[in-house]
């Protein structure tokens, strides 16, 4: 199989994932994409646009480095991105399954959901974020190239600074029960006890 077919895979995979649960969400009346979708323009609705806006672009230059760039890099780091795109597939997935109809795109102050600590979220707090590392990553040591790296690097920032705000967020949400959680669980990989 070649480098650029197992990358479009690696791609529709993680898409199909994001796309699909949105989809049967949808079809319980559940609002996945709530990215930047607040009445409020605040710091959290512009961080979401903007992070929007990247990660919607990133695909973008993601699907045309693969169709137009010749890998250059040596087969092994190739092969290593190969393996850390169908890595941050799985990881991924395996956020967006754990989460169940809880999982939201974007910061829900009116939804109630439920805290998840199971499954994955027992080594990551941030899971679907470290999937989309990983894809961006992986991409990028297949098909290296700079413009690829900025958007790469640029929509890594945003997703980051996403994180961040929903960390100020989910306190109100859960109260003790996060700050607990928190303090056991890594940001993005890794158990803190």
């Amino acid at each position: 199989m070649s480098w650029r077919i197992t990358a479009i895979l690696i791609l529709l995979v993680f898409y199909v994932v994001y796309i699909g649960k949105m989809i049967l969400q949808r079809k319980k009346g559940i609002r996945t994409d709530q990215i930047a979708k607040r009445q409020r323009r605040d710091k959290i609705f512009y961080t979401e646009l903007v992070m929007k806006i990247a990660t919607y672009f990133v695909v973008l230059v993601e699907v045309v480095s693969i169709l137009v760039v010749k890998p250059d890099f040596p087969a092994a780091v190739i092969i290593i991105g190969m393996l850390l795109g169908i890595a941050g597939d799985m990881i991924f997935a395996a956020a967006v399954v754990t989460m169940r109809d809880s999982w939201r795109a974007g910061i829900a102050e009116e939804d109630k959901r439920e805290m998840i600590t199971s499954g994955i979220y027992k080594i990551s707090r941030n899971p679907a974020f470290l999937g989309f590392d990983c894809v961006y990553l992986g991409i990028l040591l297949m098909f290296f190239n700079w413009i690829l790296l900025a958007a790469s690097v640029f929509a890594t920032l945003m997703l980051h600074l996403q994180i961040l705000q929903e960390e100020k967020y989910l306190p109100a949400a859960f109260g003790e029960a996060y700050i607990s959680y928190k303090k056991c669980v890594r940001r993005y990989l890794g158990r803190k006890e």
